[in-house]
């Protein structure tokens, strides 16, 4: 009996520390990203495939969507984000890792708005203290014509903290003979 109930107590305990492991955000200079981000093993991720923005109007016949500027879409994409992390029980301050894809914008001469990105990534992550680390990368062209930002995300947060009971499964009791 002993030997079952040791590793059943240990299993227990490794379970309940793993439920209060929290992300380390290594932002020294409490800058508006995160040098590096540590997430304890065991936690629940989601990786969020890479959004596009949604149309600000209804597109005429034939003609492709409008998306607005970067700052326009950006906001779009971050609200998408945010409800698909929602939908399966994440919040913002969980995202640990972001890859930001933008294109030059027409109205820009063809410069990537690096600006207005940030700008609409501060209206979501600006308050939030554990910030994700990050990447933005300017291409030539996205699949849709007219994006101008394409955003993925990955997040990771504690396990659901399981009761002690479920821990000790009735497998793990000694079988009768």
């Amino acid at each position: 009996m002993r030997k079952i109930l040791l590793p059943a107590v240990l299993l227990a305990l490794a379970a309940a520390g793993a439920a209060h492991a929290q992300n380390t955000h290594i932002n020294p200079a409490k800058s508006f990203i995160s040098s590096a981000v540590k997430v304890p093993a065991g936690s629940d991720m989601i990786y969020v495939s890479g959004q596009l923005a949604d149309p600000i109007a209804p597109a005429a016949a034939g003609a492709p969507a409008q998306l607005g500027d970067t700052k326009t879409q950006a906001l779009s994409v971050f609200g998408k984000i945010k409800k698909i992390l929602e939908d399966e029980g994440y919040k913002l301050s969980d995202v640990v890792m972001m890859r930001v894809v933008l294109v030059g914008d027409p109205a820009k001469g063809g410069a990537m708005d690096f600006a207005g990105m940030n700008e609409a990534y501060l209206s979501f992550w600006g308050p939030i203290e554990g910030k994700p680390a990050r990447i933005a990368s300017q291409i030539v062209a996205l699949a849709r014509p007219g994006a101008l930002v394409e955003i993925e995300v990955q997040a990771a947060k504690a396990p659901m903290k399981a009761p002690m009971k479920a821990a000790m499964k009735p497998a793990m009791a000694p079988k009768k003979k």
